[in-house]
């Protein structure tokens, strides 16, 4: 593919330079060819101008000794190289222009190729190069009829020769007509010399630029080979496995990071994902065991008619045990991949705290907790009120469960930096620092809390740290082992404090 690409490159290039180079090398002749006759009619003009008579034929006019030939500056032979018989520097008048001076020694006696012809108005050759023999060009009018396009008083054209194609631009002037011509032969051979350097030079450069494409190639891609290798080796079981970085600072670098990194969030998931199916099969077992007790209990011997209702209603908290566990990761599941929506409408935040903190008071008495309120009035956010009430219900109510008898609990609500602020803070047992950091993790408890047998599922804190997400809040944790947590929820304000 990339031999295909470089050869269709460069015989693009190659034929883009041979169509550009030919324009140019027949554009710069016909501008030679036509400064050539322009520069032999503005020598006429002259001539006539000081002669002050029409252009005639040298052999058929008849001159007075006082009378000057127009066209003696033509017939000299001080100097007869090429062209013809032209007048040399020396031979001009005193106050010859020294541009007239370049232009016979440029245009004229430095151009042995040049074919020039002058013909009179009357269609009379008047003189031509000594290089034409007695051979004459047809006149203007001759092509003209033949239908060569006339540019601007010029018909620029081809005209075969004595077998050899010349290159022609006739020149109509007041005075004269001019023809200038060119061997055409001497543009071709200089192309076809340029084509044989390109037929010969493009496969030479084809094989060059397909073998250093292949050695730069090898050496870049070199590392690619290593990374495949090594990925192919990380599965599942080895996730710790990572890409070999290149010492280079290249795209191939940076993308090994990336690709490093992916694979460190994917050893993270599926090590959650292990953790979870730990931790979900360890909370699932233990209710479905005391089940399969209580039922061959049930049916190894006969029972009173009070000991079925004990051991069924047994059963029942079981079940309703299991039940909370699967609706809580049924929910989490459906949050996870979008399928919960969430409501947005104006709610009274300070209400829905003071409610809550009513229905966890019937649990507070019975362990003789003492729960303090400090709640702002008029506080309102946007949120879904179902979703929000699930959330405090489930801290407040950890605050309660996870205090000992006789403690203390304390809830305020406020306004700091443009956004409701709620703090929980309870006297509990606490929670070990280096456990804090896994408490919104699914089916974590902490184990102080396992010991003393408080009914959980392991997944409040983990729902809960979704519903804040979800309106845009921050919950924030802190306590230490044997004084107490606190928990800070904050949630933006809905235009501010509101009646």
């Amino acid at each position: 593919m990339y031999g295909a690409l470089v050869a269709v490159t460069l015989i693009a290039f190659a034929a883009i330079a041979y169509v550009t180079v030919s324009s140019e090398l027949y554009q710069n002749l016909d501008a030679s060819l036509s400064r050539a006759g322009s520069s032999l009619l503005a020598v006429l003009r002259k001539e006539q101008s000081q002669a002050r008579k029409p252009l005639v034929p040298v052999k058929k006019t008849r001159r007075s000794p006082r009378d000057k030939d127009l066209f003696s500056v033509l017939q000299q032979t001080s100097v007869r190289d090429f062209v013809g018989p032209v007048a040399t520097v020396d031979a001009l008048e005193p106050e010859q222009d020294p541009v007239w001076s370049a232009v016979y020694e440029h245009m004229l006696l430095n151009s042995s190729n040049y074919v020039m012809q002058v013909v009179d108005k009357k269609g009379t050759v008047a003189w031509r190069s000594d290089n034409l023999v007695a051979d004459s060009l047809p006149p203007f009018q001759w092509f003209a009829a033949q239908g060569a396009p006339v540019v601007e008083d010029r018909i620029y054209t081809y005209y075969w020769l004595r077998g050899e194609r010349y290159r022609l631009v006739l020149t109509r002037g007041d005075v004269a007509d001019v023809t200038a011509a060119y061997p055409a032969a001497e543009v071709d051979v200089t192309l076809r010399r340029l084509f044989s350097l390109m037929l010969y030079s493009l496969p030479v450069a084809l094989i060059l630029s397909v073998g250093m494409g292949w050695f730069i190639a090898g050496r870049s891609l070199r590392p690619v080979d290593v990374i495949t290798r090594s990925a192919r080796q990380i599965t599942a079981s080895n996730l710790g496995l990572r890409l070999p970085v290149p010492p280079s600072d290249d795209e191939i670098a940076r993308l090994t990071e990336t690709l490093n990194d992916m694979i460190a969030r994917l050893e993270t998931s599926f090590a959650q994902i292990r953790q979870f199916t730990s931790d979900a099969s360890h909370e699932l077992k233990t209710p479905l065991a005391i089940l399969m007790g209580e039922l061959e209990v049930a049916l190894r011997r006969p029972m009173r008619e009070d000991e079925y209702r004990a051991t069924l209603a047994s059963c029942l908290e079981e079940v309703e045990r299991l039940t909370h566990v699967v609706q809580g990761l049924l929910e989490l599941s459906r949050a996870e991949t979008g399928q919960v929506t969430i409501e947005r409408s104006p709610i009274r935040f300070s209400a829905l705290v003071a409610d809550v903190c009513d229905d966890v008071m019937l649990m507070a008495e019975t362990k003789h907790i003492d729960v303090t309120t400090h709640i702002e009035p008029n506080i309102a956010i946007t949120g879904d009120r179902v979703r929000l009430h699930q959330a405090l219900l489930n801290v407040i109510e950890n605050a309660v469960k996870y205090t000992p008898d006789n403690g203390s609990v304390r809830v305020e609500l406020g306004i700091a930096e443009d956004r409701a602020r709620l703090v929980v803070a309870d006297s509990g047992m606490g929670i070990p620092a280096d456990q804090l950091p896994f408490i919104y993790d699914r089916f974590f408890r902490v184990d102080k809390a396992r010991s003393k047998n408080i009914h959980g599922t392991g997944l409040g804190l983990s729902i809960v740290k979704w519903i804040v997400d979800a309106h845009d809040g921050t919950i924030e944790a802190m306590s230490a082992e044997g004084k107490g947590t606190t928990v800070i929820v904050t949630f933006p304000l809905r235009n501010g404090a509101e009646g």
